[in-house]
């Protein structure tokens, strides 16, 4: 097996792609996610706090497509860039590398910044973590703020197949409310956004973070993102087969999951810093 590196943002970090299996065993790696793919967490180096995190392919076949189109890695240090470029935050990568084996890529490994004071979306709009005046605009300024952002995302040609609450991470800075948008490598730009793909990311958000939400505040939410000149027709009828695409992904879900009873979700995830929550079915729109 030999490594290559796919990625340095400058020469300091060059010493992270040398050994990262010896990194993630050490004491100095703090493991927030590990399911059968992914390995994740924060690692104390002699640069600050950064966060790793490891992909492997479930199959030679695989590793072979991935070595075709891009490790995992490599995708996301692509997306990072062309985030950036769009002019939205994401936790900006060090080091990107890939160990190859047969042909094959076995594993990639992601270096970025710790987003250490920021939180997933859910924790931003839970009920009662503040007194109730200053919880509520929290959640007012929150729902808002990743609604038009989501939007704009949509708008500069931006798209990801996995738009859940828990790859948004939100931190206030000065009283400023700031969205970060991990876990990048499912993002590609498209010249449009279509209708049927904007629809996609909507129903995973609200299957993920509409539980927290009360069916005025989902409503809002969507009257948000879609901006003004929308009738109440139009947006009746929208929402219809927004509930229609949603209940369509709880039964493949629900399919899915009787076939492996007894599977053990081992997310600790607290990717960057926040927690993943199962999703649940929640009230309708």
């Amino acid at each position: 097996m030999h490594s290559r590196v796919v990625y340095l943002r400058s020469p300091q970090w060059g010493g992270l792609a040398v050994r990262p299996d010896a990194m993630i065993a050490g004491a100095d790696f703090r493991e927030v996610k590990n399911i059968a793919r992914i390995r994740a967490g924060f690692l104390t180096s002699a640069h600050g706090n950064l966060f790793i995190k490891r992909f492997t392919p479930g199959s030679w076949i695989e590793g072979i497509l991935e070595r075709l189109r891009g490790s995992r890695a490599a995708r996301s240090v692509r997306a990072a860039q062309m985030l950036e470029r769009g002019g939205f935050l994401v936790p900006a990568p060090l080091a990107a590398c890939e160990q190859i084996s047969a042909g094959a890529i076995r594993t990639s490994w992601l270096f970025s910044e710790a987003l250490e004071a920021a939180h997933v979306f859910s924790r931003f709009i839970e009920r009662g973590h503040a007194p109730a005046e200053q919880e509520r605009r929290l959640r007012r300024d929150a729902l808002e703020a990743v609604a038009r952002c989501v939007r704009r995302l949509h708008d500069a040609g931006l798209f990801s197949s996995d738009l859940q609450e828990t790859n948004l991470m939100l931190e206030q800075v000065e009283g400023v409310l700031r969205i970060h948008f991990v876990d990048l490598d499912g993002f590609r730009r498209l010249a449009r956004v279509s209708w049927k793909r904007r629809r996609r990311n909507l129903v995973q958000l609200d299957r993920s973070v509409g539980r927290f939400m009360s069916r005025c505040e989902r409503l809002r939410f969507l009257y948000t993102y879609l901006g003004p000149g929308w009738e109440r027709r139009q947006v009746s009828k929208l929402v219809a087969r927004l509930m229609r695409e949603r209940a369509r992904k709880e039964r493949e879900f629900a399919r899915r999951r009787a076939k492996r009873p007894g599977r053990v979700d081992s997310l600790s995830a607290r990717a960057h810093g926040g927690e993943r929550i199962a999703p649940e079915l929640s009230q309708p729109w």
